[in-house]
């Protein structure tokens, strides 16, 4: 048995949808190859569908100065993990995989980032955003510094903060609605993708 997608309703046919929302699912589709259900379950409201995916997208698609996306998606997986995001972790999952051309490095990261095999600027990376997602989150010059020494720079500091806080509204969002990840999700970066 297929578990919903959301407790609140979702689309019977994106053909209902505002032909905006149906153009940015047909290009995932197109791009991924299925439509993730975070796209679905969001399509319930869409106002915010269009405000969530813009910030979404201004923050993980636009270049860093020197944070990659492969780190971007790390930052996710490791606090959505401690957010108890299934479906974040999972997703993202993939993504870290694919980016960072590692099958095993998601998993760890979620796991428990401090014993992961990391460098240590993504280890600082990786406090920094827990702290920013999960305690005060307050850029002290402390922080500041060893961020600084890390390799980072202040456009990437607020990266890190703003990827922590994001996720922490996605992942809380998926949790109200029981969304679940895609089955696709759990063997991207794991199997050679169908040709």
């Amino acid at each position: 048995m297929t578990a919903p997608i959301s407790r609140f309703p979702v689309p019977e046919s994106i053909d209902e949808l505002p032909e905006d929302i149906r153009e940015a699912i047909l290009a995932v589709q197109e791009k991924a190859g299925f439509v993730p259900n975070v796209f679905l379950m969001l399509a319930h409201r869409p106002a915010e569908f269009r405000a969530f995916f813009a910030y979404h997208d201004a923050l993980m698609e636009r270049e860093s100065e020197t944070l990659t996306k492969a780190e971007k998606e790390m930052i996710v997986v490791a606090t959505s993990a401690r957010n108890h995001c299934l479906y974040c972790v999972v997703a993202h999952g993939a993504l870290v995989r694919i980016y960072g051309k590692d099958p095993l490095l998601a998993d760890q990261v979620a796991i428990n980032h401090r014993t992961a095999p990391l460098i240590e600027r993504h280890r600082v990376m990786l406090d920094f955003a827990l702290y920013c997602g999960l305690e005060v989150g307050e850029l002290t010059d402390a922080w500041e510094a060893k961020l600084t020494e890390a390799g980072f720079t202040r456009e990437d500091i607020w990266d890190i903060g703003a990827v922590a806080a994001f996720f922490g509204l996605s992942n809380r969002l998926v949790t109200l609605t029981a969304t679940p990840p895609n089955d696709e999700f759990y063997l991207m970066g794991r199997v050679p993708r169908d040709k």
